[in-house]
């Protein structure tokens, strides 16, 4: 029987997972994804990014009270502005009846890959340790 498993230290990772996988039975055919969908996965990675920063941090540094202040309060911010741009889009777009949000939906494809093409450059330089 098949199954589908998903593991996280804590349920709001396991909320991320869950919804991640989702997406991918919603993406479309043509690989596009709504401009939604691409601000929901760009806060999805940052919380990523600040959690690895947290995790990668000497055990005294990440136990501190602070530093799990800051990362929550990073998650909080992230999670804010990803809603005030979602909530900002929808609302351009009930105003133009959708003309601007298709066209941000067209042309950013093509900048979100530069984007995770830079990102990948970066990644690789520093596990190439240059």
């Amino acid at each position: 029987m098949p199954q589908l498993i998903f593991e996280a230290p804590t349920h709001a990772e396991l909320v991320t997972q869950v919804r991640s996988w989702l997406a991918t039975a919603d993406k479309a055919d043509d690989g596009r994804i709504s401009v939604t969908d691409a601000v929901t996965q760009g806060a999805g990675l940052t919380k990523d990014a600040l959690r690895i920063v947290a995790a990668a941090a000497p055990a005294p540094v990440a136990q501190n009270d602070l530093v799990k202040a800051l990362t929550g309060m990073g998650y909080k911010a992230t999670d804010v502005t990803s809603k005030a741009i979602v909530d900002g889009l929808g609302s351009v777009e009930q105003l133009t009846g959708g003309s601007v949000v298709r066209h941000v939906t067209n042309k950013g494809a093509s900048t979100l890959w530069s984007m995770n093409q830079k990102v990948a450059k970066q990644v690789l330089r520093s596990l190439a340790g240059s």
